[in-house]
This record gives structure tokens, sequence and C-alpha cells, in this order.
């Protein structure tokens, strides 16, 4: 029996498992399924042609004669129903970011939005390179000092390479658990998308512990958005229209840059810095536990829930389902106290089997967020006469 088949088939009926099933606990388990489950999960279609060319494969090698190697190779077909139920949730995202769109902004938020939206997703990137970020007619500026932390206060900078003029801001926070990642790592589908439609799109790198903590974290956010309103025009950006978005731990930021507007707790010694923002966009974060439902709870105030406030900016938050490393409740909590308290709009879009770190690939699940994002975003921009109280 061919070993090579064999392992190949292994792991993907591991990682097929993980990825339609996802449970989230105990933790060890939900740990699992985040690392084994994610890929398949986003991508079910790479797994499909895994099966059916390692199959092909052996098959024309002469290798699957014997019983054991026809069991491996119905093994292996019996994965495809599984990776099938992945690639569904996916497709199903759009109904989903429909819906929440037009909860949260209303059934007539068309008429509000003047930019055209995309019609059609990039269905050969999705299929054959979900990979391959890279667009021709974008340029990606790398390693832009904006503090004196070293690599960790750098920052990329991303805009269409005929210069815009005037363009939107997004301000990307990358996730990690404030203890890893980087600025060129998650969300580039997206990074991508808005910088070939104008916009001028900055990641940003910010210190992890143990080199600092809480606020540290949050400081280095600030100063991103300062530098931001310092330096945007010199790169074709309006910064009066900044919005701030992040995945995981860059959400959590995000969503306390969106909240703490100007707040001197947050930048000492940039203390008259204009640090406002349009909107946030958060990306499977972490909200943390508090649920207000009792007076002696006071959440920890590296929590949003610290600083919720009836001036807040419109909000767009997305989470997985099966997201196993912060759970969809947290999330739906958030939503929650975050619309009982804000006279601002918050779209929540709960996106059907999306687990942690949906935003990688070029897949059917992202490429639907992407298109609310830029539907929030034109809405936002383009309908100052919105009423919060009916829109909500």
């Amino acid at each position: 029996m061919p070993m090579g088949y064999v392992a190949t088939t292994t792991l993907l009926t591991w990682c097929t498992f993980f990825a339609v099933v996802a449970p989230r606990r105990p933790r060890p388990l939900a740990t699992m399924s985040f690392w084994f489950g994610m890929v398949l999960n986003e991508v079910p279609f790479l797994g499909m042609f895994a099966v059916v060319a390692s199959t092909a494969l052996a098959a024309a090698q002469g290798d699957l004669g014997s019983p054991a190697s026809k069991v491996t190779a119905a093994v292996a077909f019996a994965t495809i129903p599984g990776m099938a139920v992945s690639a569904w949730r996916g497709l199903r995202t759009d109904q989903a970011v429909g819906h929440a769109l037009e909860q949260g902004l209303g059934t007539g938020w068309r008429n509000h939005v003047h930019k055209p939206l995309r019609r059609h997703r990039p269905w050969a990137r999705i299929l054959l390179l979900p990979g391959l970020m890279r667009q021709r007619d974008v340029q990606r500026i790398p390693n832009i000092s904006y503090g004196d932390a070293g690599r960790r206060n750098l920052l990329d900078i991303y805009r269409r390479r005929d210069t815009p003029q005037n363009g939107p801001v997004l301000i990307y926070f990358h996730g990690g658990g404030y203890t890893s990642g980087a600025k060129n790592r998650e969300a580039r589908p997206l990074l991508y998308r808005l910088a070939g439609q104008g916009w001028v799109c900055i990641s940003a790198n910010y210190r992890l512990r143990p080199q600092t903590t809480f606020p540290g974290h949050q400081i280095d956010a600030k100063k991103v958005i300062a530098w931001v309103r310092e330096h945007a025009p010199e790169y074709g950006a309006d910064p009066s229209k900044l919005f701030v978005a992040g995945s995981s731990a860059g959400s959590n930021l995000a969503a306390l840059c969106a909240l703490t507007p100007n707040d001197p707790l947050f930048q000492p010694g940039f203390e008259s810095a204009d640090t406002s923002v349009t909107a946030a966009i958060c990306l499977y974060g972490y909200y943390g536990h508090f649920f207000g439902e009792e007076p002696d709870e006071t959440p920890s105030p590296n929590q949003p829930y610290a600083y919720l406030n009836p001036g807040a900016p419109p909000f767009l938050i997305a989470h997985g389902t099966k997201d196993a490393l912060a759970t969809v409740e947290g999330a739906r909590n958030f939503v929650a106290q975050l619309r009982r308290v804000s006279d601002s709009t918050v779209v929540y879009a709960e996106l059907p089997g999306g687990q942690h770190a949906f935003d990688l690939f070029h897949s059917p699940r992202f490429e639907a967020v992407v298109d609310g994002v830029e539907a929030f975003a034109a809405w936002v921009l383009t309908a100052p006469e919105r009423t919060p109280d009916s829109a909500r």
C-alpha cells in the first residue's frame, strides 16, 4: 500500500472532521478545531482537488489493487461530502451578510449607496488560487515607521498605483492574542479589494507581550491613527473618512479605538491628536466576558464593554458560528450591549460554519464579508441623513 496516499487520506480525513464538526469544548479540542479545520473550512475545494488528484495518481501507479488500498480510496472519497458541507456553509454567507445589512441599515439601504458595488466574486481565484493576494493595480508600500518601537511600530500602505485622490482610509490591526501576529497575514483580500477601489488601506504592527501589555497595545493603535491624520494626504487619502478594522485581538483594538476617541489615557505625549474614527469593522473578535446584568459587574479596562457610550460610531461586526477561539456567544452579547447603548448603527453578520481566522484566503465566506464591508462603508460615507433608531 502506498504510504504517501495513506498519509494524505489520513490528514484529509482528520482535517475534514475538525472543519465540519468543529468541537468547541473542551479547550484542547477547540484548539484542534482551529488548527486542523481552519484551512479546509475556508477552501474545501482544494481538499476535493487533493482527494481526486492523489487517488488518480495512486491508480496511475497501480497502487490501488489491494483490498487495503481500495478501503483507503473509499475513505478518501468519503471525505468529499464533509468538504461539501463546508463549501455549502461558506456559500450561504452571502445570505447571512445580506440579511445583516438589511437588519442593520434598513431594507432600503441600497437607495442610499451611490457607488456601484461588485456584482460577481472572483471565482477563478477562489477555486484555483485562494492564497494569491497581489493585484496589478494595487501598490504596497511596506515598513513605514509610525513610532519608536522598531519593527513593531511599522505599517504597510496599500493604494491604487494611479495614486487615489482623497480616498477613504482603512486602518487594519492583525490578530494573534497580543503575543504573535504580523501586519501582512490576515484580511489581505479586504485590503487589496478596497485599495483597488480607490481606498488607502493601512495594516500596522503593534507591540506585543512581553514587550508591553495593556494599555501599550492600545497606545500604539492610537499612534497609527494620529500618524494617518498627519500623513495620509501624502498618499492620496482623506483622513476625515477614516475606518478602523481588525481581526481577533486586532478587533478588540479596533473596537477600543472607536469607543475612546481622543482619550488621553491612550495618547500619552500626543494628547492633542485627533483619534476619532468614522466607523469600526470587527472580525471574529474577543470582547470579554462582561454581561452587564448585575450592578457590581465591572468590565476590565482592556475590554470594549468598559467604554460603551451613546456617541459610538457605526459598527460592522462579523463572527463565525463555529469559532473555536472567540465564541459566537461573546460576539452576540457584545452586539446586544452595543446596540442597547449606542445611538449609531450596528450591523452584525453571523457567518454559518465560520471558524476563527476566516479572512486568510479568497474564500466564498470572506469574499461575501468583503462585499458586506464595502456596502457598509459606502452606506456610512454616503448616507449622512440616516436615522440610527430606525436603522438599528
